[in-house]
Formats: structure tokens, sequence, C-alpha cells
């Protein structure tokens, strides 16, 4: 066992090679369209409200979109079991396919919104069986380093989003972007059945946990009301009635037949709840993206192009390191990373707190760059250790496969917290720029800081097995798989 978790990890060519690309592909690329089109809109609304009017509407992008992969990502299991990984996928680049040419066909704002629920339906359950499916498609060596390619494309997807939707909105053509990304999904869906190792689905039909997934929607469209309602006090007021629903989610979990997440995470002396919360902490702090444009445009009178993608180095922080990181195997090492990459991730929200000024210099938002991409390293470090500890975290393949499709359900939800905290945090700073710069970055900031306790509590609880199973989950995958 000691040899097996200290050996050096599969090459990335191993992963990248003839054998896998193929399923890298497909996974890693749901997750990117999923990704890029969080932000996509974003950059695309100015110029489709110019032709759609519904300007009324305009904050309302992002909630329904959010909300939309929250509750699709919660029905990955189901989806799994009834048609199969092929059948699954196909469903999810079929749902984003169709949503996104409704997004570029629409003739009214009423309809864009309608079509962008569709779309994150689509990318939500992709987000989900990217995750899933990885059990499946690549043998456990690999699946740090697939976990990482991933987790990279959120990154990735946060820089591209906005440098893809302004590039489209600088011509105003917003139509051919949302064309684009149909032509993108409809792609990656002639590979499915290709690439992806065939798994038979039940044909029994599988009970919707309805109860966890009404809470849980409540509680996605509460903090996503209020990350777009004015006022202080309405903000706090949507985010306490979301965190109260949450907990109502957990209770109502703990004594279900019928969850959205494994039965391992409500045992006690599990490590699964902690490493959910981590990773949820470490996604809470990527909403500063949503902001750090507007700071650098009215504290240091950067175009909005530059703006973005300055903002985009905490993306490209998190990117980068993760995969580097997942070439870590020391068991000692991770748990370590897991404390260090929460306490980066604060400690640069914090630096960058500190160095915001009116009037800022050149010299110093130059300064802005290594910090942002710091704290977007924080993430990277432990991103990917952290999916597989959770993929890992059970040896049966069903509650596997929803544990895994859980690491989406979490990123997606405590993304649509954070930007909701962040707004009302923002409103505390008033008229002034800078006070709401720096209410934010210290507020998150200080929030993330807790993901040190959590991976403590996650390293205390459990240890890594998935370096110990790692081959019993490769012969029960290939007796299974006959593609494999």
């Amino acid at each position: 066992m000691t040899a097996t978790a200290s050996s050096a990890p599969p090459a990335w060519r191993e992963l990248l090679g003839r054998e896998h690309l193929g399923s890298a592909i497909v996974l890693a690329g749901g997750v990117l369209v999923g990704a890029i089109n969080i932000y996509l809109a974003a950059s695309l609304l100015p110029t489709a409200v110019a032709e759609l009017g519904g300007a009324s509407f305009y904050a309302w992008n992002m909630t329904v979109y959010l909300v939309a992969m929250v509750i699709a990502t919660m029905l990955t299991g189901r989806f799994l079991s009834r048609w199969g990984n092929v059948g699954a996928y196909l469903a999810g680049f079929a749902t984003f396919t169709a949503g996104s040419l409704a997004c570029a066909l629409s003739p009214a704002m009423a309809v864009l919104l309608l079509a962008r629920g569709v779309q994150g339906l689509g990318a939500g359950l992709l987000s989900g069986l990217g995750f899933a499916v990885i059990r499946a498609a690549l043998p456990s060596r690999l699946w740090t380093r697939g976990a990482a390619l991933m987790s990279a494309m959120y990154g990735v997807g946060n820089f591209a989003g906005p440098a893809l939707g302004g590039l489209f909105a600088q011509f105003g053509s917003w139509r051919p972007a949302f064309a684009a990304m149909a032509v993108i999904g409809a792609g990656c869906g002639v590979l499915v059945p290709r690439v992806l190792p065939r798994s038979q689905g039940n044909r029994k039909r599988v009970p919707i946990p309805a109860g966890s997934l009404l809470l849980i929607t409540a509680a996605a469209g509460a903090v996503s009301v209020a990350g777009v309602v004015a006022g202080t006090p309405q903000k706090v007021a949507g985010i306490v009635v979301a965190l109260l629903l949450v907990a109502a989610f957990v209770a109502h979990e703990r004594r279900s037949a019928q969850r959205v997440f494994p039965r391992t995470t409500y045992r006690p002396g599990s490590s699964l709840k902690w490493v959910y919360l981590t990773l949820a902490l470490l996604a809470f702090g990527v909403a500063v993206e949503s902001f750090l444009p507007l700071f650098g445009q009215r504290l240091a009178g950067l175009p909005p192009l530059v703006a973005g993608f300055f903002a985009a180095a905490v993306s490209l922080g998190w990117s980068v390191t993760q995969i580097a990181s997942s070439s870590v195997t020391g068991q000692r090492a991770v748990r370590r990373m897991r404390v260090l990459g929460p306490l980066l991730l604060a400690a640069g929200l914090l630096l960058q707190g500190l160095l915001q000024r009116t009037d800022t210099p050149s010299w110093l938002v130059l300064v802005w760059v290594p910090v942002l991409f710091a704290a977007g390293a924080g993430i990277g470090l432990v991103y990917p250790h952290l999916s597989v500890a959770a993929m890992s975290s059970t040896r049966d393949p069903e509650e596997g496969g929803r544990a895994a499709a859980g690491i989406a359900t979490v990123t997606s939800l405590a993304i649509a917290f954070g930007t909701a905290v962040a707004g009302m945090l923002i409103n505390l700073g008033g008229d002034s720029t800078l006070d709401a710069a720096r209410y934010t970055l210290f507020g998150l900031g200080t929030v993330c800081a807790f993901g040190a306790l959590t991976a403590h509590a996650a390293n205390r609880t459990g240890p890594q097995r998935h370096h110990v199973a790692g081959g019993g989950h490769d012969r029960r995958r290939q007796a299974r798989s006959p593609g494999k």
C-alpha cells in the first residue's frame, strides 16, 4: 500500500494519449462549455438588450442559469441509472445544444431567459457527469489527472467566457456566440458513442429525491435572488433564508431513503462532508471574479477588456496550479496541501484588499496580477485531490457516482452563494468604490479561510483511499465494461 501511494503518478501523455484522449475531450469539454456560459452572457447582454429590450430582466440572466445548473447536477445519478454513461451524456449535450440554439434565435428577452434555463440544465448535467463518469471512463491511476483536467476547465471557462463574449460584443454580434456554443456542444456529442465505455442503464424507475431537490432548488433560488435585489437588508434576508433551506436540506437528507448525496456524507466520522465543505469554501472565493473588473475600471481606470484580463488572473492561477499539483501523490504532502490551499486563497484575497487604492498607480496595478494568481493557485493546489477524495469515498459504484456528481452540485451552489454575499458586501460600501472593494475582498477572504479548518477535519476523520483501492476499482470496472 505504501509503495502504491508513494509511486510516481502517470504522465500526462497517458491521459492525453490515443487510448484515453477521446474520453478526456468529452469529460473536460462538458465541464468547459458549462463554465464558459456562466459568464459568456454577461458580456453579451448589453448588446442583446439593445436589440431585444427587457432591461428589467438583465440581472436574472445569471440567476436562471445557475439555478438550472444546480437542479441538473442533482439529477445526474438518475440519468446515469436510467440511461447509462453514453445515454446520459447524449442527453446532456443535446439539452445544452438545444438551449444554445434557442438563445441564438431568441426573439425576446423572456425567450432568452427561458433558453438560458434550458442551457443551464444541460450544462449542469454535463458538469455532474464529468466527475461521475470518470470512474468508468478512466483507470483509477488517472483519476487525479482527469479530475485536475476537468476542474481546470472551470478556471479556463471563467477566463474564456468573458473574453469570448467581449469579442463578439465588440462587433455587435451576440447571437453567433451562442451559435458557436451549440456547434461545440454538438461536436462533443458526436464523440460520445465512440469514446465512452458503455454501461447498462437500470430499466426500473429510479425514485427522484423530490424533497431534497425541492429544498436545495429553493435555496439556490433564494441566494440567487439575494444576488440581484437592491438593498442590503433584502440581500441579508435572502441569504438567511437560503442558509435555513440548506439546513433543512441536510436534515431531510439524513433521514430520507432517496438522497442527492451518498449516505456516507452523513455518517459520523466520515470525511466526505468535510471534503464537500472545503470544496464549497474554495468555490465561494471564485465569486470575486465577477466584481474584480468593476474595481479595476473604477479604481485604476483600466479599459473594460484589460480589467477583465486582470480579473482572470484568479482563474489562470487555479488552472495552471492544479495541473501541476496533480503530480503530488504522497499522502502527507496532499494532506498539507489541503490545509494550505484555502489559506493561500484567503491570504491572496485579503492582500488584494489591502492593495486597493483610489486612482491606483500603474506599478501597483501590476502587483495585483501575482497576488490574484496566488489566490487562484490556492484553489488549484487542492481541488483535484479533494475531487478524487470524494469520488473514492465509497466502493459502491452507485454511491461513488453520486459522490462524484456532488462535486458539481457543491461547486455551483457555492459560486451562487459567493456571488450573493459579494453583492451584499458591495452594497455596504455605498457610493465608495474603494470601501466596496475592500469589504468584498476582506469578507470573501475571511470566509475562505475557514476552509483550512474543514480541510483539517477531513484529514483527521478519514484517510485518502483512492490510491489504496485503485487496483480493485480497475479490475471491477474492466469486468463491467466490455469496451475497456
